[in-house]
């Protein structure tokens, strides 16, 4: 079932998530309906806050065509796809980072440039509770550093520069202001 993404200003978005304790069938349809969502919405992560939920959870599907190296080769062949991820932790950032428009399903239309770690190691948890350490670069790192990012609380324009944020402002005060009046924060 599709579920509705949430966008900026909902307060959702800033709660960092509950671990999940519970493997069980709810989180697996959970998890279903956030993959559909995702695809649906033709993204390539989603955090369990973007569907109004203040959980450690998210997933990733990054296609094959983004994630190759310059010589075409894929860049994280061990990586599942899609990937769910629950109680992710980065362990490790490169010291190299690269820089890239992003965008975000939380901000419709919106884009800015991002600087983050090349490549990363993490930890999760799958959903039957096993506990796995990972690897990943490129695209495949980026995205799941914005997705870890959401379970924190944290939101792509808190790492743009302050620059691209003055230049968003007017746009970001109406989807907050619009955001909330639909919710009843007002």
């Amino acid at each position: 079932m599709q579920m509705e993404v949430r966008h900026y200003g909902d307060p959702v978005l800033r709660e960092k998530g509950t671990p999940i304790e519970e493997f069980d069938d709810a989180l697996k349809k959970l998890v279903d309906d956030m993959i559909e969502t995702m695809n649906a919405e033709q993204g390539v992560g989603l955090a369990a806050q973007q569907v109004g939920l203040a959980r450690m959870l998210c997933v990733v599907q990054v296609p094959a065509e983004y994630d190759v190296d310059e010589e075409g080769n894929r860049e994280n062949p061990d990586l599942p796809m899609p990937l769910v991820l629950v109680n992710p932790e980065i362990t490790e950032h490169s010291s190299e980072t690269w820089s890239m428009d992003e965008g975000c399903l939380s901000f419709p239309e919106m884009t800015g440039p991002i600087s983050r770690a090349c490549s990363i190691a993490f930890t999760y948890q799958d959903l039957t509770g096993a506990r796995h350490e990972a690897r990943a670069t490129g695209f495949a790192a980026r995205v799941i550093q914005h997705e870890v990012d959401h379970l924190n609380g944290v939101l792509f324009i808190d790492r743009m520069s302050a620059v691209k944020r003055i230049a968003l402002g007017g746009r970001l005060k109406r989807m907050k202001r619009e955001t909330r009046a639909q919710l009843g924060l007002a």
